[in-house]
């Protein structure tokens, strides 16, 4: 990692740059895979699915057998492991549901809110270098709880034309309505226009690479939702003396071995601790199964040292990180003063990996910046808020008045007269 020393303000934007090929670089592509699957559905799809993950599939639904047979594969301890998660992700997610909201604005005035499941979603679970069935408790456990009818999932089919067992068992375990083996762009394409087998969607969710960031952010010129823009994972940590350098060191790495897009940010008031921590980075890396993800996204990634905790704070809500570690003597500041992160991990024992699979909050965040203005996924994500009022003959009196004056104030006549015609029967 990069050590840059008390860096000035004018600097931090180009230190904070993340290690992301720009928009214009994929958008040419996922233009044509769109396009084509628009016009041809599942032969283009299956014509990606063979370039792309090296396949050539005769049915890109999964079975009844497939599943079957993936609950038989999948370990009783690993099983066991899931329903751990799946009992503290629901949990959460259970307790994140709103009453009705409702409010007598006037008198005979009654305005209410309600919550509503989003009919049909598509989750999206990458399955590249991992297999990531912790996505699917994250994403179909809310989906369920929201009451969403169609839970629809695509994940990519691997040399085998297979999707891992513990994704499917995750899946099945938790209500997916269908699963289907189509990864990239091309999936993202179907659920937004619907094909022969895969069905379209209002609301698509998940992670994904760069092209699949950028394929869902395409796919709301469709009128598809998207949950996020969630692309490459990213974790800034900020620690002082307190902290251990080699929980440190594991909480970089472990972000840094999801990609080699990934980016990992330490920052520190503390010249020592970021030495200890490159120390303890060397050590644990040369003995990962994937090190060679994770040097790339190390080579990417930066530890920053400032002077005081205020001016950390400010680099921090810069930067937006998707997640957040704080592991200091006045981690009270930071948890009260952060503005912008997707999930924030308190303390020595807070990894972010608890986030990732089992302490119950979900693990689909905004990355890139887009802390600043998205949440995460979370059980609001799977609803839309409906508004509803009544108003009565005491109602209409009481505010028909003002909706006249202000119709006519923005030369709306039809408006001002829906309410004098009412008026004036009820005179």
């Amino acid at each position: 990692m990069k050590i840059i020393n008390n860096p000035s303000k004018e600097t931090w934007s180009q230190i904070l740059e993340r290690p992301t090929k720009t928009v214009d670089d994929i958008e040419k592509t996922v233009n044509q895979i769109f396009e084509d699957v628009q016009k041809n559905g599942d032969t283009a799809v299956n014509k990606y699915t063979s370039r792309f993950d090296g396949i050539t599939l005769e049915n890109n639904l999964v079975s009844s057998e497939e599943i079957n047979e993936a609950i038989h594969l999948v370990s009783e301890e690993l099983k066991e492991a899931i329903q751990l998660a799946k009992t503290n992700i629901t949990n959460f997610h259970k307790a994140q549901k709103t009453d009705k909201v409702f409010v007598e604005t006037a008198n005979g005035v009654a305005c209410w809110q309600e919550k509503r499941p989003i009919q049909k979603v598509g989750l999206y679970i990458p399955g590249g270098t991992a297999p990531l069935f912790s996505t699917v408790l994250m994403l179909a456990i809310p989906a369920q709880i929201a009451g969403c009818k169609e839970i629809v999932l695509c994940s990519p089919p691997n040399k085998e034309g297979k999707i891992h067992p513990a994704i499917l068992y995750t899946a099945h375990l938790c209500g997916v309505t269908k699963i289907i083996k189509v990864g990239g762009i091309q999936a993202i394409a179907g659920f937004t226009f619907g094909t022969e087998t895969i069905p379209q969607v209002y609301k698509i969710f998940g992670p994904g690479n760069q092209y699949v960031t950028v394929a869902k952010q395409l796919s709301t010129k469709h009128g598809v939702a998207i949950d996020m823009p969630a692309g490459p994972s990213e974790l800034l940590v900020l620690a002082d003396d307190s902290a251990n350098a080699s929980y440190v060191a594991s909480d970089l790495l472990s972000q840094a071995e999801h990609g080699a897009d990934s980016q990992v940010l330490l920052v520190s008031t503390s010249i020592e601790l970021i030495n200890e921590v490159e120390k303890e980075i060397e050590k644990q890396l040369a003995v990962l199964p994937r090190v060679k993800i994770a040097e790339k996204a190390i080579a990417n990634s930066k530890s920053i040292f400032v002077e005081n905790d205020e001016i950390a704070l400010k680099l921090i809500n810069e930067y937006g990180p998707e997640h957040f570690i704080v592991c200091t003597n006045n981690n009270d500041f930071y948890v009260d003063n952060i503005a912008n992160a997707g999930s924030v991990f308190i303390g020595n024992y807070t990894p972010e990996s608890a986030g990732d699979y089992a302490s119950g909050t979900n693990h689909t965040l905004p990355t890139n910046g887009f802390s600043k203005s998205y949440s995460g996924v979370n059980l609001d994500s799977f609803t839309k808020s409906i508004t509803f009022q009544k108003i009565s003959k005491e109602g209409i009196k009481n505010i028909g008045k003002a909706i006249e004056l202000m119709a006519e104030a923005e030369g709306l006549d039809a408006h001002k007269n829906a309410v004098t015609i009412r008026l004036n029967d009820l005179k």
